[in-house]
């Protein structure tokens, strides 16, 4: 009996584990949901606007003055230091007179020099004109005496070497008078030059500007041509910057039409207007070069790197867009019956308003036209397909909790 007791335990834990599985309740049936996505969407309006580049460049001054000594000699007084303002007709700089004064001596007295010796040409040719008339008499008496068997032939050749050496004078004498006037002009501009180079040495502002850089000290020894300082008017400053050659003919076609393009510019705290002037005529791999005339230049250094925002001509008919809107750069998704719809789209650009930026589009297909009013998708899902199933968290900009997250 006590061998069965063990048997039977088991028998009956069976008996009761089959008898519970037979009479447990039947599981709940699965119900299968598909995923949806929480997203933000804003409804599309078309607009008229300019699209913006964002550029990188450097302040430059087209107009910039380099003053250079005209002569060697030694630096007496430099009155003005880097980045001083100054106005017009300041004197800046001044070269020891006494290297100078001795030019001006020099050329004044090859000048009077030139002058005396016309006066003394003058006298002279008359002189040589009677010696000539002497000397072709006295030839014409040898010649009779040679002929009549009663002079020597070395006389006669004597006196014909006396003709030709006063003829020869004469011809000298009159080249040295037709000469003078040009020998008096180039002498009368080596003097005018030496005075220019003394008014120079005295270097002045020609304009109102601000000073660059000065590169000599008083006392400095300096060579003709070196550079004393520069300069350059403070009000005509640019911003020399490079766009894709993509944007240059859009960009020459507004200059063109008298369309003003405005830019702004950060340097700082401060914010600075500029507008487009020039386009330069040549091109690289890197783009074109831009000139941007800055408003208020006064406040730039020359030299400074800035980024600014250039404003392209005006767009009709587009439609704004977040950055997170757009997938793969082509197209934007609709939103239909609680479902996406992709529409083909084209760049037409960006608009960049303070850390604010929106893309511009365009539709890409008729068959699928962008409508004023059309909800579309801004938030960017990076499985996005057509069909995906979307719920709603905030509509035109307003956020929704677990925006984007599938639940």
């Amino acid at each position: 009996m006590r061998r069965l007791l063990p048997v039977l335990i088991l028998v009956l834990a069976a008996a009761g584990f089959l008898a519970l599985r037979a009479t447990r309740p039947a599981p709940p049936a699965l119900e299968t949901r598909e995923r949806v996505w929480r997203i933000e969407a804003e409804p599309l309006a078309a607009i008229a606007v300019n699209p913006t580049l964002v550029l990188y460049g450097r302040i430059e001054a087209p107009d910039r003055v380099r003053a250079a000594a005209p002569v060697g000699g030694r630096v007496l007084e430099v009155a003005v230091r880097d980045g001083d303002r100054v106005e017009a007709g300041t004197v800046l700089a001044r070269m020891d007179p006494r290297d100078l004064k001795p030019r001006i001596d020099q050329a004044a007295a090859e000048l009077e020099r030139e002058r005396i010796r016309h006066r003394h040409d003058q006298e002279a040719i008359a002189q040589e004109r009677t010696l000539l008339e002497l000397a072709e008499a006295k030839l014409a008496r040898f010649e009779r005496l040679k002929n009549a068997r009663l002079g020597a032939e070395s006389a006669f050749d004597q006196a014909r070497e006396d003709v030709a050496r006063v003829r020869l004078s004469l011809t000298q004498r009159r080249q040295a008078i037709a000469e003078h006037p040009a020998r008096l002009a180039q002498l009368q501009a080596r003097l005018a030059e030496a005075r220019r180079d003394a008014e120079r040495g005295e270097v002045v502002a020609p304009f109102a500007a601000r000073i660059g850089k000065v590169e000599v000290a008083a006392g400095d020894q300096v060579q003709p041509g070196q550079a004393l300082l520069n300069l350059y008017p403070s009000d005509a400053l640019f911003l020399r910057a490079r766009v894709p050659a993509i944007y240059a003919e859009e960009l020459r076609a507004a200059l063109g039409r008298n369309e003003p393009l405005q830019a702004h510019a950060e340097f700082g705290t401060s914010r600075l207007g500029a507008r487009l002037e020039r386009i330069g005529g040549e091109a690289d791999a890197r783009g074109v070069d831009v000139l941007l005339r800055m408003d208020d230049a006064a406040r730039l250094p020359v030299g400074a790197f800035l980024n600014a925002v250039l404003e392209r001509p005006r767009l009709e008919a587009v439609f704004a867009v977040p950055p997170s809107a757009l997938h793969g750069g082509d197209r934007i998704y609709r939103i239909e019956d609680g479902r996406l719809k992709a529409v083909p789209v084209l760049r037409a650009g960006e608009r960049r308003d303070g850390e604010r930026l929106t893309m511009l589009v365009r539709a890409r297909d008729e068959t699928a036209p962008l409508r004023d009013g059309m909800l579309v998708s801004r938030t960017h899902l990076p499985h996005a397909i057509d069909g995906l199933a979307v719920e709603l968290v905030g509509v035109e900009g307003t956020r929704g909790e677990a925006a984007g997250v599938p639940r």
